[in-house]
């Protein structure tokens, strides 16, 4: 395809090449009517009587002859050592006997230097899934943080500030190893796999008594926005998740219970890639000078995540896909 400002496009030169060939113009006429060089005139005008409209065509500028190309065999072990292994180019080079840069070059046009698509504990392909419909599943999550002191932690104050902050905070923290704990934030964390919606909660533990009542106000959180049934929930196997007041709290709603495999959080994906969202563009994205604090920004941001956030999946917002999702509307 040509450039921008090319001159001539493939029909400007077939009328180029038919001035000449067919009309008998001369070259210099038709160079000059159509702004061009008399070499460049010529050419055309070559390539049609040659070939007809088809040798219009941009030809490849690659070689006909590489002989100081990378021979296959090494190219092979090569994408072998970044897929199989997901070394990179320097490691790989070292093995191999090539440049880092000869090892990135071919990284580059065989399409493996991101490793988005694989998965990095097994080397094999990434599945990727989504829900055919709203509340069909419904990944759940728990995500630790620990408690800001009243004044602010070490990430605004220093380590040094920060550990008196800690001291003196109310409730008479307790001691952990000789250092002041002041306890953490148990952020419980509900995303619909077919919109993304997602809903969280700042709680103070993760027992199954609470995960039971985040559970439920997360139904009415989705029912809000037309989800009206969660039909299967997916979580890792925390205490909470296992026990026997979970198992018969799903019964009694009518919800099957998933578990990931252990050490498989991928399976989880969804949610645990909402776990990173949270804590980037809400935990830490601002020095916080109080627990209170934090936890008072989470509401704002689930609004702004869920209504105007453009997710990445998605390329719109997730509340895009709650809309008439029930059929209640006409």
């Amino acid at each position: 395809m040509p450039h921008r400002n090319a001159p001539l496009t493939e029909t400007g030169r077939l009328r180029l090449a038919r001035c000449i060939v067919d009309d008998g113009w001369p070259v210099a006429r038709a160079a000059e009517r159509f702004q061009v060089s008399r070499p460049t005139a010529t050419r055309w005008a070559r390539r049609y009587a040659e070939f007809g409209p088809a040798g219009m065509v941009d030809r490849s500028s690659r070689p006909r002859h590489s002989p100081r190309r990378t021979p296959a065999p090494l190219v092979r072990k090569v994408i072998h050592l970044r897929w199989k292994q997901r070394l990179g180019p320097v490691a790989i080079a070292d093995r191999v006997g090539l440049a880092p840069s000869t090892v990135h070059r071919i990284l580059v046009s065989c399409r493996v230097n991101r490793l988005w698509h694989v998965d990095r504990a097994t080397g094999e392909p990434i599945r990727r899934y989504e829900a055919a419909r709203p509340g069909e599943l419904v990944h759940i999550d728990v995500k630790k943080l620990g408690n800001i002191p009243d004044g602010g932690g070490w990430r605004a104050l220093g380590k040094e500030q920060g550990i008196a902050n800690r001291q003196a905070h109310r409730g008479r923290p307790r001691k952990l190893h000789g250092r002041p704990n002041i306890g953490y934030c148990y952020v419980h964390s509900a995303v619909d796999s077919h919109t993304r919606l997602a809903y969280s909660e700042a709680l103070d533990d993760e027992t199954a008594a609470t995960a039971m009542a985040f559970l439920d106000r997360a139904g009415v959180y989705f029912a809000a926005h037309g989800i009206t049934r969660i039909e299967r929930v997916l979580t890792d196997n925390g205490s909470a998740y296992v026990s026997h007041a979970w198992r018969d709290h799903l019964a009694t709603h009518g919800i099957r219970h998933s578990r990931t495999r252990v050490r498989r959080p991928q399976t989880n994906g969804k949610v645990e890639r909402f776990n990173r969202t949270l804590l980037e563009e809400w935990a830490y994205r601002r020095l916080y000078r109080s627990e209170q604090a934090r936890r008072s920004a989470l509401t704002p941001f689930l609004h702004h995540y869920n209504h105007h956030r453009s997710h990445t999946a998605l390329g719109r917002p997730p509340t895009s896909r709650c809309i008439n999702v029930s059929e209640q509307y006409s």
